[in-house]
């Protein structure tokens, strides 16, 4: 699904999407439940994307349903994998998940990415702003890009509203509300959740606010 011009919402990745930014160089947000990496670079290639033209893969965050192909990819691409230095001992296993998300874990093995780099103090990658908006995990990030907030789990939609992370799978729920006012008060047209379809801002988070 085209987004924008430069923004597209991979099809293959239903129930966990994953994006790509057709910029300056070809950047992948999030990669899906495991067993997908061929699917996204088969999509990605019917775009006209070589899998070596994939430079930067970015994770907002560490669920399985996230990182589930980084490891398949960053070997098909050589892309530079991305995360928050919150999160990264949750990915590597250094730390367990918490609550639901340590057993789901247990139950959905998935191998793990190489020399996963820590997001730049700046909180800039080229073009797009990394936004540390905690709460679903303690190191949730979205992201912002030319317009477009790519919000990972932070919200849901469905049938053109707007709702926060669930809360069985919310590490804290009070960090989660204060992070969507937090993105709420950034100026962009388009949210792009993981979970649900890409919407038009509109008012959408007149109700968190």
């Amino acid at each position: 699904m085209i987004v924008t011009d430069n923004v597209y919402m991979l099809d293959c990745t239903s129930g966990s999407h994953s994006y790509a930014i057709l910029g300056s160089e070809t950047v992948l947000i999030d990669t899906s439940f495991p067993g997908k990496g061929p699917a996204i670079l088969a999509e990605l290639a019917a775009l006209g994307v070589k899998p070596q033209e994939i430079k930067q893969i970015l994770l907002t965050h560490f669920d399985v349903d996230h990182i589930g192909n980084a490891a398949f990819l960053q070997q098909a691409t050589g892309a530079t994998v991305w995360a928050s230095a919150i999160d990264i001992p949750y990915i590597l296993g250094q730390k367990p998940r918490p609550g639901i998300k340590k057993y789901i874990g247990m139950m959905m093995r998935v191998k793990l990415p190489a020399n996963i780099q820590a997001f730049p103090e700046s909180n800039r990658l080229g073009e797009i702003e990394v936004i540390p908006t905690p709460g679903h995990t303690p190191g949730h990030v979205c992201l912002l890009y030319k317009g477009v907030l790519l919000a990972g789990d932070l919200v849901t939609t469905r049938e053109g509203r707007l709702n926060p992370s669930p809360d069985m799978m919310t590490w804290d729920k009070k960090l989660v509300l204060a992070s969507i006012k937090k993105v709420a008060a950034l100026s962009f047209n388009w949210i792009c959740p993981a979970h649900g379809m890409p919407v038009e801002r509109g008012a959408l988070l007149e109700k968190f606010v």
